[in-house]
């Protein structure tokens, strides 16, 4: 199993039976192919859906149907779409459940950078703001650090703040973190791995939950 695919099926543990979801770009959409049984959401996609189902294949495609990232996406029955100024009054609105999202950087606080300069040819923000700021949790899904070993979790963010102190989760391939007022809690971390071993991948001091678990 990728990284990936393990940072995806367990962020996939924190979904709720009756939850509206809406899983960000890239690596968050893996999430849906990992619902543990018995649950069922609501996928919500900020390009104008509720209602979205799996990734397609090449026995469902639909070039119509599509995730906010242009990937075609199949449709759950009673799905419904509508133009992105009703979506994103579902989003501005709070009625949002939960959303995951990646990051190029995240912090003790709770704020998160997922976009870098505006108008270059990097990350843009897309929907990032509305959804942080108006969903009730927000679990960020990413590795733990970026090319070179470069801590993603810091003490304060460096790049532009996608959203300041709105992230409550964060999972990485090596852990489980809750962002809590007095810093990140280390709730679990992957089998193999030690305390240290994920402390010294992350900028940010890590409080130790007294029953940690692994994953």
């Amino acid at each position: 199993m990728t990284e990936k695919e393990i940072i995806a099926r367990r962020v996939a543990q924190e979904l709720r039976d009756g939850d509206v979801v809406n899983l960000g770009i890239g690596l968050p959409t893996m999430v849906a192919d990992y619902i543990p049984e018995g649950v069922r959401i609501v996928l919500q996609s900020e390009n104008g859906m509720l209602g979205m189902g799996r990734l397609a294949t090449d026995d469902n495609l639909d070039k119509d149907i599509v995730n906010a990232g242009g990937v075609p996406v199949t449709a759950e029955p009673g799905a419904v779409f509508f133009d992105s100024a009703f979506s994103f009054s579902i989003i501005r609105g709070g009625h949002v459940d939960l959303t995951v999202l990646g990051a190029l950087e995240v912090d003790e606080t709770g704020s998160l950078a997922s976009h870098i300069i505006p108008g270059k040819m990097v990350p843009g923000m897309g929907g990032a703001m509305d959804l942080v700021t108006g969903s009730r949790k927000v679990i960020i899904a990413t590795t733990h650090t970026a090319k070179g070993n470069a801590p993603k979790i810091l003490k304060r963010i460096t790049l532009p703040a996608t959203a300041v102190g709105k992230v409550n989760m964060i999972v990485t391939e090596l852990a489980v973190i809750d962002v809590t007022d007095k810093g990140l809690l280390l709730k679990e971390i992957a089998e193999g791995k030690t305390v240290e071993d994920v402390q010294a991948l992350t900028e940010a001091t890590l409080l130790v939950a007294p029953d940690l678990k692994t994953f």
